[in-house]
């Protein structure tokens, strides 16, 4: 499967796969995006939301790039919120790709380049501390072989488009992930189609639309409903 690097409306770099028609983001703006979407719409909402916290826990889905990450250690260095992230990804880059990739020189913390080539190159599936408030670990298993060992207040879904990956946008799946979370606790994905949110509610998501990143109308969040739980 060949991978193509590519430049987003905003400087940043993303990963493109012609073969399927598919980027890791959008080409309006990856930063902008990751930003807009998990940043905003996920970290900053379950902190607004149960303030103070002792800890965060977050699961990524489609580690990819490895942007998501990057944004979320920035955010706790500068919250002081100590978060416990791990991520899977069936098809981590090679070190020659992460190596070209412009995040850190484009939000001017090329200090962080080092840590996030070991974000990249860590052992897979052992925790290991980035800083003294991230945690990360992560795996190569695909999601529907993914167990999670303890329960996570925030799922960053990250998924390709439904229309190129439709067996990761199902009831199914997001029964899974709902299965995951603590009470209260949040999925938010940068797609707003009919699908992915009838599957959400189907799996007893509370979904709500919100305004998208700059080039995509909305986008959406789904919380845990209090008091609901899955049916055995």
């Amino acid at each position: 499967m060949q991978r193509k690097l590519i430049v987003t409306s905003d400087g940043s770099h993303s990963v493109s796969i012609p073969e399927m028609n598919v980027t890791y983001h959008s080409i309006h703006g990856a930063i902008q995006e990751s930003k807009h979407v998990f940043i905003e719409g996920g970290l900053y909402n379950v902190l607004d939301a149960e303030q103070p916290r002792g800890s965060i826990r977050i699961f990524e889905m489609g580690f990819g790039t490895g942007l998501n990450a990057l944004l979320t250690l920035i955010a706790s260095e500068k919250l002081q919120q100590k978060i416990f992230y791990e991520a899977i990804e069936p098809f981590p880059l090679t070190a020659g790709e992460v190596g070209e990739l412009n995040y850190c020189d484009i939000l001017n913390r090329k200090d962080l380049q080092p840590i996030f080539e070991v974000l990249h190159s860590c052992d897979w599936k052992k925790e290991i501390a980035i800083t003294n408030k991230f945690f990360f670990k992560r795996s190569n298993s695909e999601l529907q072989n993914y167990k999670a060992s303890e329960l996570k207040n925030l799922i960053y879904f990250d998924a390709f488009d439904p229309n190129v990956q439709p067996e990761l946008w199902t009831t199914e799946i997001f029964e899974s992930m709902f299965s995951i979370l603590e009470p209260k606790g949040v999925l938010v994905t940068y797609s707003s189609k009919g699908t992915a949110r009838r599957a959400m509610e189907a799996a007893g998501f509370s979904v709500e639309k919100l305004s998208g990143p700059p080039g995509k109308r909305e986008m959406i969040r789904g919380s845990r409903r209090a008091g609901y739980d899955l049916k055995t």
